[in-house]
């Protein structure tokens, strides 16, 4: 337990001189995104897609969490280190999450307000249509991927997103803890 000047347990801790770390605050995000873009290349390489693609589920979480925080445009740069990682044709994941941070400010727009329902129902409809126009954008390149092959992607993926959403809202909450400014 944390004790003040007088040696008072019961008091409250100093929060003078302490702010969030904007490089942490901006940063963290942008870098939570792209490492999930990487993970699923570390954890086993398989002939068909069975993990998550977390990297977009990472997006779509920070993208509900905090709506302007991440600007539009970030589906372009984020989507790059996701090409780079995943072994998709190369521009594939730069235009689908740009389209679904499209259809994600386009939702908002109709739905003020929110609740876990609809949140879970728009990411499950955004991974479904990522997963299916990854697919056919890899086959369209000259890859041949029946679609019964990304059936047990598109089910972990539909339920791994509350539990990416957790780990989101805690790298959300380690993003905005004061720590003590140095000067």
């Amino acid at each position: 337990m944390p004790r003040s000047l007088s040696g008072d347990l019961d008091a409250p801790r100093q929060r003078i001189n302490r702010v969030p770390s904007p490089l942490i605050a901006r940063g963290l995000p942008w870098l939570s995104i792209a490492l999930a873009s990487i993970v699923p290349g570390w954890l086993m390489i398989a002939s068909a897609p069975i993990l998550p693609p977390f990297g977009f589920l990472a997006y779509l979480a920070w993208r509900q969490m905090r709506p302007g925080l991440i600007p539009i445009w970030a589906g372009m740069p984020l989507g790059l280190v996701d090409d780079l990682y995943s072994g998709q044709p190369f521009g594939s994941a730069i235009f689908l999450w740009s389209l679904a941070a499209i259809a994600i400010d386009l939702v908002e727009e109709r739905l003020p307000w929110r609740n876990f329902a609809t949140e879970w129902l728009l990411a499950m409809g955004l991974v479904i249509a990522y997963i299916l126009g990854s697919c056919l954008l890899a086959n369209l390149a000259g890859a041949f991927a029946p679609l019964h092959v990304i059936v047990p992607q598109l089910v972990l993926s539909i339920f791994a997103f509350p539990l990416v959403g957790r780990l989101v809202a805690m790298l959300d909450r380690l993003r905005l803890t004061p720590f003590k400014a140095l000067r």
